[in-house]
């Protein structure tokens, strides 16, 4: 996989050190002197990971990434902090910066590599979320303006996997202040257990007495529900083959014994950020795709949903033999609705109506406003005369009683002209099946309006 890494360091033979080392698995280098010249280069969007030096003059590599994380067009970039300092504090330090790794000097080539991987394929997955969102609202669907990434790292849901009781008992007491922690000491019920529940982040310990950490990293990776939940593992000094084909197999990060708790906590909150980062962005591509499809005024399927779902229920129906019905319902004399009582009135009468609509057909029913006063419900596996009686029951309920508007203060009576078309033969199609429950309604409305009306059988 490869990336454009930003190396950002004032000595030049540092630089040209790191620059060497990445070339030669592939990466792409980008070279920077100071902090303002980095943070202008995250911000042309040039660069796909950050390798920051901390003591730099003027302005420090913990100053850069505070800055580069506060800017929402940065926010996303994963940033690594390489310094010879190497106290715990230090580390930490610089992880609370907004840093999402931390290297110590001399550089160790096989943690280089795989921590500039392992945030290389994290970048690709947020981009892409980052990519969808902003089409969306570049289309008017969504605003996709999110938290800063720094933000939300406090009551994580986190799953120990770990069968040590005494690790057990000091990371769940190190993390027990800020987060809820649940302990699986089982392996083989772990990714039960995992599946089963709402969790934002697992831990899991390379070392368990008789199974392999790394087998259950790779199952909790192959299930569709957890796939995106971040997994930090626990390892062993100089494990250093298991640490690389776990990065290799989707680990999100990994601490070594013996753990530093402050070390911890800052790798657990920089799981959490990015986790809740991409599930706003994913939640924000979910409403745009609902948006795309859903009547903002009724909630009721669009057009353009219907459009598409309806050649597939007419094709499904056809091919196995099977009845299907369309009804098209048409209030009636809707426009003195809203000349004598006006637009919201009759923004009421429709969302009222659609209400209507929803409690008199079934949950497999397909309901969709297809613009205007009118109205669509497709029918699977039902027959003109059931059709027909679905299309009576609705016009009742209509009839029956008036419409709040005004919000309740006000009233008016609202009627419905309903034209029913059913499957014929295997050649009808949705446009053709349209076209006869319209001209069924045409008729219901010649008719004197208030009425269901079939199309010729």
């Amino acid at each position: 996989m490869t990336a454009r890494v930003l190396v950002v360091d004032d000595i030049l033979a540092n630089v040209k050190l790191l620059e060497a080392r990445l070339t030669a698995e592939y990466f792409d280098v980008i070279t920077a002197m100071s902090g303002p010249d980095a943070i202008e280069i995250c911000k042309r969007g040039e660069c796909d990971i950050v390798l920051l030096d901390v003591m730099m003059p003027g302005m420090d590599g913990f100053e850069t990434a505070r800055q580069i994380k506060s800017d929402p067009e940065t926010q996303h970039l994963p940033i690594i902090m390489v310094t010879a300092l190497d106290q715990p504090s230090d580390k930490v330090k610089g992880l609370q910066a907004g840093a999402d790794d931390f290297l110590t000097k001399p550089v160790n080539d096989l943690a280089l590599i795989t921590r500039v991987r392992s945030l290389a394929r994290l970048k690709t997955l947020t981009d892409e979320l980052r990519m969808r969102a902003a089409t969306t609202k570049d289309m008017g669907l969504v605003d996709v303006n999110v938290p800063p990434v720094g933000n939300q790292t406090s009551d994580g849901r986190v799953l120990l996997i770990e069968d040590r009781a005494s690790s057990q008992e000091r990371i769940s007491r190190t993390l027990g202040d800020r987060h809820s922690v649940s302990i699986e000491s089982n392996p083989h019920e772990a990714v039960f257990r995992a599946s089963d529940g709402d969790f934002e982040l697992f831990i899991v310990s390379l070392n368990f007495t008789d199974f392999d950490g790394l087998r259950l990293c790779s199952q909790i990776r192959s299930l569709e529900r957890i796939r995106n939940t971040p997994i930090l593992i626990v390892t062993e000094p100089e494990d250093n083959a298991r640490l690389l084909r776990g990065l290799e197999l989707g680990v999100n990060d990994y601490i070594v014994r013996p753990i530093d708790p402050n070390e911890l906590h800052a790798r657990v909150s920089t799981q959490l950020r990015r986790k809740r980062y991409a599930e706003h962005l994913r939640t924000n591509v979910q409403n745009s795709m609902e948006m795309a499809i859903t009547d903002p005024l009724t909630g009721l399927h669009n057009r353009r949903y219907m459009e598409g779902h309806l050649r597939t229920l007419v094709e499904e129906a056809v091919a196995r033999d099977k009845p299907l019905s369309l009804l098209i319902a048409d209030i009636d004399f809707f426009k003195a609705v809203n000349d004598t009582h006006g637009h919201d009135a009759g923004d009421e009468v429709l969302k009222e109506f659609s209400n209507r609509m929803r409690i008199n057909i079934r949950g497999v029913d397909l309901a969709c406003r297809l613009g205007g006063e009118e109205f669509v419900v497709v029918m699977p596996e039902t027959d003109r005369g059931v059709a027909l009686q679905v299309a009576e029951r609705m016009r009742q309920c209509m009839a029956q009683q008036e419409f709040p508007i005004h919000n309740g203060t006000n009233s008016v009576a609202v009627t419905v002209s309903v034209g029913v078309a059913t499957i014929e033969h295997e050649n009808d199609t949705p446009d053709s099946l349209l076209k006869r429950a319209d001209q069924a309604l045409y008729a219901a409305k010649r008719d004197g309006r208030n009425r269901v009306v079939a199309d010729a059988a």
